[in-house]
């Protein structure tokens, strides 16, 4: 069995730290050659050779620190870079602003929500804190105070986390449905309401999509509905991957409109979920595994049996997080919220606790001394 590799680089700062475990199991002495696109590794039992993907280049003559951990294996500080970058799909915005029609699946099953929709009007709705700041700003009542925005036939409201439509454009719920088809049809995704609560639910998997705001309004959570253009095929992806590229991309929407970095995770009653530090969207990482564990790696797969192999390149997020379940971290909690003007995102409590999940396996399949930082929980995110 071979070495495994992993490569980090700072695309911004052009600098990398480059870990090689599985040196354990070899005879000494190791040599070890780094050149501009590949790794070489001797031992008196064989050689490896590690090519690099085309798009990273190192810098050999910058290798000053070099160190053996205990655990992890040798880890290299050097200069390196990486060209290209992530190939980012339309976010939900762009994607109603334009002219095709599109339509809503439920991401969890499939299902039609809403078919082959255009809408008239896109339009995004004022901050949370939009009624505070027309009180500070206007010298006479407010004029908009206990007045809702909610959108009237063919328009669509966006929020951070959220979207509104009007309930006329929801599919027709008396349309049937072939049941031995695997094509979904728009009845199996009706809405259902109940008079005790106003959550919206597929009508084929039960899985909550949103809620009623009025009897005409409908919100549905970006994180729970799959919204592509109805020329397209329908193309169903892992809950897990959905969950992950919608979190990511709206971290570095609102980071970038906002120049905010800091977010507090929360449900839909106000419990906070946990709070995530968004450090830099610039982060390359390149990964190679085998031998060991699979799910230490970054990257879903298996391990390549071809030493010549060249390693998956992925664009990522790197971010803090603190887990606030329990009520703990209750005085860096009012901290966020009262001193440093952390930004609040709101979803369903089953999406916080996947997006907790998703990053606590992350943080778990890193190497040790790259898990923590000033006692906050390190992660990455796919771009």
């Amino acid at each position: 069995m071979g070495c495994n590799l992993r490569l980090e680089i700072r695309r911004s700062m052009q600098s990398a730290i480059l870990i090689l475990s599985g040196l354990e199991g070899k005879r000494f002495p190791i040599d070890i050659s780094v050149s501009q696109s590949s790794l070489q590794i001797q031992s008196p039992d064989n050689s490896e050779e590690y090519l690099l993907p085309q798009e990273v280049k190192l810098v050999p003559a910058t290798c000053r620190y070099v160190q053996h951990v205990s655990g992890e294996g040798l880890h290299m500080r050097l200069k390196a870079q990486a060209v290209g970058s992530a190939e980012l799909a339309p976010t939900v915005k762009e994607l109603l602003k334009t002219e095709a029609k599109v339509t809503f699946y439920c991401q969890s099953c499939g299902a039609v929500v809403l078919q082959q929709q255009q809408f008239l009007r896109v339009l995004p709705l004022p901050s949370e804190n939009w009624s505070s700041l027309v009180e500070e700003w206007c010298c006479h009542p407010d004029p908009f105070a206990n007045r809702s925005c909610l959108p009237k036939v063919n328009d669509c409201f966006l929020g951070d986390t959220f979207l509104l439509v009007n309930k006329a454009n929801i599919s027709d719920p008396s349309r049937e449905t072939n049941e031995m088809s695997s094509v979904p049809h728009p009845g199996d995704a009706n809405i259902s309401k109940s008079k005790e609560n106003t959550k919206v639910v597929c009508k084929r998997c039960k899985a909550i999509l949103g809620e009623m705001v009025s009897s005409d309004a409908v919100k549905y959570y970006i994180t729970e509905v799959m919204i592509q253009p109805s020329s397209q095929p329908y193309n169903m992806i892992s809950r897990k991957q959905f969950v992950e590229s919608v979190i990511v991309r709206l971290l570095m929407e609102l980071s970038a409109s906002r120049s905010t970095f800091r977010f507090c995770i929360q449900g839909q009653d106000g419990k906070l979920f946990l709070l995530l530090w968004l450090l830099n969207v610039d982060t390359v990482l390149v990964e190679l595994i085998k031998s060991g564990r699979v799910d230490s790696c970054f990257f879903s797969g298996s391990p390549s049996p071809d030493s010549k192999n060249t390693p998956e390149v992925q664009n990522v997020a790197r971010v803090l997080y603190m887990p606030c379940v329990d009520n703990t971290n209750t005085e860096l909690v009012d901290k966020w919220m009262n001193e440093t003007g952390a930004h609040s995102l709101t979803f369903p409590p089953s999406t916080c606790l996947e997006l907790l999940l998703l990053l606590s396996l992350n943080n778990t399949a890193l190497p040790h001394s790259l898990r923590f930082m000033n006692n906050w929980k390190v992660a990455y995110l796919k771009i």
